[in-house]
């Protein structure tokens, strides 16, 4: 394993301030029960580029101090000081390498699982899907992970310009390698005109569940996720979490490589990432598709950030409520119930 590079594309700082560690030194995460790691690839996009610097944008945006810290107003946690949340840096992933960037970020993401902490990773293109839910698979069991994969495209094209890598191939190639199995797949938010029919038979073979954004509008957010989460947690042991930022409607999310409008909104989106990560046994979670060349006033990166924020917390949230400890319900209100100050 390569000694930690820090940011492939800019200084060196971790997201938001939280402690750096080294994929090199296993001491320096041994404590940390989620880890946060760079994929800074976009080799396997098909339209516009960009989102190699996604990882930096997603570290950096915030207009708060970098003190690592950040107290979650609706469920009273602070994820990166309770899951003492470290930054690895990112794995080295030159362009025109697929195959080897592909291979180092597998690695990076198995070594991080079997150590017992959550890997948490920073797009990057949706080809990294690949070697990210594929290291989660390693350590909890071939065919034991579900995916719940937000995204506005299903992902699931047999090839891409002719090579079988690609941001629009990784969810068949996981699935054919028996990494995850297709009828514990379930996509939410695809809309617009692609895939073709013939991918769209292949994706119905494998028994492929996909919540099209006119069933989520028909059913409502909640009861898509009633759906999912039952589906997620049948014969699987644990759940990879995928975001793909254009999920959500590019009048939110205009930083992104293959925008498509009609989508969710900012807010639904982090109030349903929060639920998956209260509600289910996450293994992993990669948030991609930052594209900051095409952003504007760094509002993808904020939501980006505010994914990987939300995801934390709701775990957070759920390791309190298995210990048997109190925790604080997002629907309370806010200042209800709310431990008194020490008396000085």
């Amino acid at each position: 394993m390569m000694a930690r590079i820090g940011n492939m594309y800019g200084p060196d700082a971790t997201f938001l301030g939280i402690p750096a560690a080294d994929l090199g030194d296993p001491a320096s995460f041994a404590n940390a029960q989620a880890v946060i790691v760079g994929a800074p690839f976009d080799g396997g996009t098909s339209h516009r580029s960009g989102c190699r610097f996604g990882p930096q944008a997603i570290r950096f945006t915030d207009y708060l101090p970098h003190d690592g810290m950040r107290p979650h107003l609706a469920l009273d946690v602070d994820p990166l000081m309770e899951l003492g949340v470290v930054d690895v840096g990112d794995i080295e992933m030159p362009s025109g390498e697929t195959e080897r960037s592909l291979q180092a970020l597998e690695e990076a993401v198995t070594t991080i699982a079997t150590s017992g902490a959550l890997p948490i990773i920073l797009g990057g293109d949706h080809t990294i899907a690949l070697p990210d839910v594929t290291g989660v698979a390693r350590h909890v069991g071939w065919g034991k992970v579900s995916v719940i994969h937000f995204d506005a495209h299903a992902d699931t094209g047999d090839t891409q310009f002719g090579s079988l890598h690609g941001h629009g191939t990784p969810m068949r190639r996981l699935i054919e390698s028996g990494a995850c199995r297709g009828d514990r797949f379930l996509q939410i938010g695809l809309r617009g005109y692609w895939p073709e029919p013939e991918t769209l038979g292949w994706m119905a073979d494998q028994g492929m569940r996909s919540f099209e954004m006119s069933e989520i509008v028909e059913k409502g957010i909640d009861a898509v996720l009633d759906d999912a989460f039952t589906l997620a947690l049948d014969e699987c042991d644990a759940v990879f979490l995928s975001v793909d930022v254009d999920v959500v409607d590019p009048g939110s999310a205009p930083g992104t490589g293959t925008p498509e409008p009609g989508g969710l909104s900012a807010r639904v989106l982090l109030d349903a990432v929060r639920r998956v990560a209260m509600e289910l046994p996450l293994a992993g979670v990669d948030v991609v598709e930052v594209s900051p060349p095409y952003d504007n006033g760094e509002i993808t990166a904020y939501l980006a950030n505010r994914v990987v924020l939300e995801a934390l917390s709701g775990i957070a949230w759920r390791k309190r409520l298995l210990a048997g400890e109190q925790v604080r319900q997002p629907s309370e209100p806010l200042l209800e119930n709310r431990r008194p100050l020490a008396e000085s």
